[in-house]
């Protein structure tokens, strides 16, 4: 499993405090490793166009074959429910979702709700239990190249806020 593999990276890591920043089933992972190995060290937490509230485009592929060997098993977790059940990470914890919606997921699945980012719903990315919560003009693919992203990213790991 590869919370488990991250878990035992995080456990040969030297430091004190260990930040962790995931995009898109990246942050699902995150949510993973804390609810079956938590981390010994502090730090926050930020994810970045993450379906904690479920993937509809995700649920669509899922009904042909091929789509199922490309997400993979990460998704049928994911679509199976199981992040529902997992406890909240024991961290301050940063979403940031995406509203700009240009991406392969509205080309899969035409009927995807706005706001979105072209994969996900703002929605979708949304989790009750973080912190704060931050929407910018960004598509799901696009996050990955944002320097405003970054710079709220590296916001929320200093000072466990978004900036304004």
């Amino acid at each position: 499993m590869n919370a488990e593999r991250l878990a035992h990276f995080l456990a040969t890591l030297d430091t004190d405090t260990v930040h962790l920043v995931g995009h898109s089933l990246g942050g699902i992972l995150i949510r993973a490793l804390f609810h079956y190995s938590p981390p010994r060290q502090p730090g926050r937490i930020v994810t970045l166009g993450a379906p904690h509230g479920g993937s509809r485009v995700a649920q669509h592929l899922n009904r042909h074959a091929f789509w199922r060997w490309a997400m993979g098993k990460g998704v049928a977790q994911l679509l199976a429910g199981a992040p529902r059940e997992w406890s909240s990470p024991s961290r301050e914890m940063g979403v940031i979702c995406g509203t700009h919606s240009l991406g392969l997921g509205r080309l899969l699945y035409r009927g995807l709700p706005r706001p979105n980012d072209g994969l996900l719903t703002v929605k979708e990315s949304a989790y009750p239990a973080a912190r704060e919560h931050l929407a910018l003009p960004l598509s799901h693919t696009g996050m990955l190249f944002s320097r405003a992203l970054a710079r709220q990213v590296a916001a929320f790991l200093e000072a466990g806020q978004f900036t304004r």
